[in-house]
């Protein structure tokens, strides 16, 4: 009985193997006839072979090494027929083949990228390198080299553009750009965010710049720190760009949107560009909005400056009110105690010779309300006794009651 058991056992052994053989050589008789097809074709028709191929019912068992075979075919004649229509409907063919079939297609994605790089490397013409880019963002996940080239690739077209080296027919570039940076986006790779915000502020058009705000939100990691890390790094120009895409970005909550301000105000208030200054007072604007009381000591040190820069004629009346709705907005003694000091030396100067600014007057007893804070009660309170127009002592009595005890 037991050798029964084990000539059966072994007969089944047998039979499983012949069929896996049977099988084996199956596949490989239907690779070897479309193989045969694609080497005595024409160039004109060897695209052809590859569309029939792809849609063979089978095409999934064999059909990698089939474009391996054309990559092949392509990189050898490349140089020679680099500008030739039929050669780049080859690569097109097969890039557009590799794309349908994914990491699907039997012969290793790593294979398959460094064969399309080559050929991207050759063929300039847009047509191709879309196709090619179409690919990578399928087969490139992951592939740190490939991502490096494409960064680099990304990079030396923002350094030809802004080299004037772009002329009207470099437009042609525009759509492999726009599938360079949708690849970039796709792949999530850390890396390209510095060079997808570069390119957005390149000069490129809008269609372009769309592009890199889409692919940079689809970057793996945290996009509120990235935006955070060219505030801090970046040059002027871009720092506020960057301050821009978070302040006003939808996707942001409360809390991210007001550390992108907070960031933006401690950088700006560093230096005294033109743009660092537009950016200050932007970050201000945001702050006061969103009520972001961690910025309170910040905030603080804008007022000053704004006060210093008013005072010389420098900043007009506008910034140094925004900049006490600002304090007034904190939550904060501190916050209180600075604004409080202003108005009394307001009162001081308003009973020695009659001399007050009515909007920043009211501006500062709004704040103060706003406050609520005991520290303003003495310097409220002697409005009452002081030359001011009811508008002014109607507001300050208002700002009493608000006070906190």
């Amino acid at each position: 009985m037991k050798n029964i058991k084990k000539s059966f056992t072994f007969s089944l052994f047998i039979c499983y193997l012949l069929f896996f053989i049977c099988y084996l050589s199956a596949q490989e008789s239907i690779l070897s006839s479309y193989e045969r097809s694609f080497v005595r074709a024409s160039l004109s028709e060897k695209s052809r072979v590859l569309v029939d191929a792809a849609l063979d019912e089978k095409a999934g068992e064999f059909i990698g090494s089939l474009y391996d075979t054309a990559l092949g075919f392509a990189l050898g004649n490349s140089y020679a027929f680099r500008n030739d229509h039929d050669m780049i409907a080859l690569v097109v063919t097969t890039a557009r083949g590799l794309a349908s079939y994914g990491s699907a297609a039997s012969g290793g994605n790593i294979v398959f990228v460094g064969k399309l790089w080559q050929l991207f490397q050759v063929f300039t013409d847009s047509y191709s390198r879309v196709e090619i880019m179409g690919a990578f963002a399928v087969l490139g996940k992951g592939n740190t080299e490939l991502i490096g080239n494409l960064n680099k690739f990304l990079s030396d077209e923002i350094v030809a553009l802004r080299r004037s080296e772009y002329t009207q027919t470099n437009t042609q570039t525009h759509p492999v750009i726009r599938a360079c940076i949708n690849t970039l986006g796709i792949l999530g790779d850390i890396s390209s965010f510095p060079v997808l915000f570069t390119t957005m502020t390149a000069g490129f058009p809008q269609t372009i710049i769309q592009e890199c705000l889409k692919a940079m939100e689809s970057i793996q990691g945290d996009y509120k720190d990235y935006l955070i890390e060219v505030i801090r790094k970046n040059p002027a120009a871009e720092k506020a760009v960057a301050f821009r895409i978070g302040a006003y970005n939808e996707k942001f909550n409360h809390e991210e949107r007001g550390e992108l301000a907070m960031a933006a105000l401690e950088v700006s208030l560093e230096n005294s560009g033109p743009a660092d200054l537009s950016l200050r007072y932007d970050a201000v604007t945001v702050l006061t909005r969103l009520k972001w009381t961690p910025a309170v000591s910040l905030a603080i040190r804008n007022y000053y400056k704004v006060q210093t820069d008013f005072s010389g004629g420098i900043a007009p009346k506008d910034r140094f009110i925004e900049a006490i709705a600002c304090l007034g907005v904190m939550s904060s003694s501190e916050a209180a105690q600075v604004l409080a000091l202003q108005l009394g030396f307001i009162n001081s100067q308003t009973e020695r010779n009659g001399d007050y600014d009515e909007d920043i007057v009211l501006a500062l007893i709004g704040s103060l309300g706003e406050l609520g804070d005991k520290a303003a009660f003495d310097n409220l309170l002697y409005m009452g006794f002081l030359n001011y127009p009811d508008k002014i002592q109607s507001a300050a009595r208002e700002a009493l009651n608000r006070l906190r005890w």
